[in-house]
């Protein structure tokens, strides 16, 4: 259980850090959101729970993932590339 901590602790450090491309913002974003996934799978097997939650968040993270890439899509689109700072310019 302590490695998916360092696990998602390692992923929100990187997502504050890296903070260049949206590419590399959501790569890390989803590092933790995996990292969450497992910690829940984890729980569920432990305690004994349903896997109803496993599987609400499961939906709600490929939804953020979905619209991420829109969002990645949109900025490459209308700006030409996927630089952070170039979102701010208007």
């Amino acid at each position: 259980m302590v490695i998916y901590f360092y696990m998602f602790f390692m992923g929100l450090f990187s997502l504050i850090l890296i903070r260049k491309h949206i590419l590399l913002c959501l790569i890390s974003l989803e590092f933790v959101v995996l990292s969450l996934l497992i910690m829940i799978l984890i729980s569920c097997l432990m305690f004994n729970y349903s896997f109803y939650l496993y599987l609400i968040m499961m939906t709600f993270y490929v939804c953020e993932g979905v619209l991420g890439l829109s969002i990645l899509v949109y900025m490459i689109r209308c700006h030409g590339n996927d630089y952070l700072l170039s979102m701010f310019l208007w």
